[in-house]
């Protein structure tokens, strides 16, 4: 998916400092559904593509109930990972409100089984995903590759699930949407999900998503290398600290 938005980003100053304080390679973008806008820092990097690890999970989500491999967000999905899981808790059968929330890599492995290659190529095309490649592993492309996808790209295709305009019906859309609220105050709604690129040099983390006001609906994508997991953190801190100086996370 190349850019159908023109974009002309202004590279915000507050943003660029945030990130060399932070010592950290990045880019943050924000998209403004009501002025067509982009703002953020780093457009060279925001138009690479990288894989996108669980943010993946919001596109199999959306796959997953269309094609009828499951059949609500809160369906149980058998447990069939690993004995000894990268996470103890992921251990368990569960639905996709609760996986999507844990991160749950083998249940969405298991999902994307059910959906299978053929079906699971047809709809990356159909949603013009990144470079819309699914290789031969349908339960490993989103964190092996070759599947890539950029920023910019990551907010083309939620700038779709929020006006409900990408090729599912409008309840499937609502439910995926509903799954991915993370926070909520008098002042905003905060929608989103992570990623985290395992490598053994240099990683790439993600926090897609959106946040919701009384104003609008503001669209984000962060991305960042990554070279030990004590970064994971910076991920969300470091996305809302742009959101802050972006006047988006005041409180009332």
């Amino acid at each position: 998916m190349q850019t159908n938005l023109i974009y002309a980003m202004e590279e915000n100053a507050q943003i660029k400092t945030l990130f060399e304080a932070a010592d950290v390679n990045a880019t943050f973008i924000l998209y403004d559904l009501q002025k067509d806008t982009i703002v953020g820092y780093d457009k060279v990097r925001s138009e690479k593509r990288y894989l996108p690890a669980s943010t993946f999970k919001i596109a199999n989500s959306l796959i997953g109930l269309a094609t009828g491999a499951v059949k609500t967000v809160d369906e149980p999905i058998p447990y069939n990972g690993p004995s000894n899981p990268f996470i103890a808790a992921w251990k368990e059968d569960m639905g996709l409100k609760k996986a999507i929330a844990m991160s749950n890599v083998p249940i969405y492995q298991e999902l994307a089984r059910r959906i299978g290659l053929t079906r699971m190529q047809k709809y990356l095309k159909d949603l013009h995903y990144g470079n819309e490649s699914v290789g031969e592993h349908v339960d490993r492309f989103w964190l092996d590759g070759p599947l890539q996808i950029s920023a910019v790209e990551q907010v083309l295709f939620l700038k779709g699930l929020v006006q409900e305009t990408l090729p599912f019906s409008k309840n499937i859309q609502k439910d995926v949407k509903s799954i991915l609220l993370i926070e909520k105050t008098n002042a905003y709604r905060l929608y989103g999900k992570t990623g985290l690129q395992n490598a053994h040099e240099k990683g790439i983390g993600w926090f897609v998503g959106w946040i919701e006001k009384s104003e609008g609906t503001y669209i984000f994508a962060f991305n960042m290398d990554m070279t030990d997991m004590s970064d994971a953190p910076k991920r969300i801190n470091l996305s809302k600290t742009c959101l802050t100086i972006l006047g988006l996370l005041n409180s009332e």
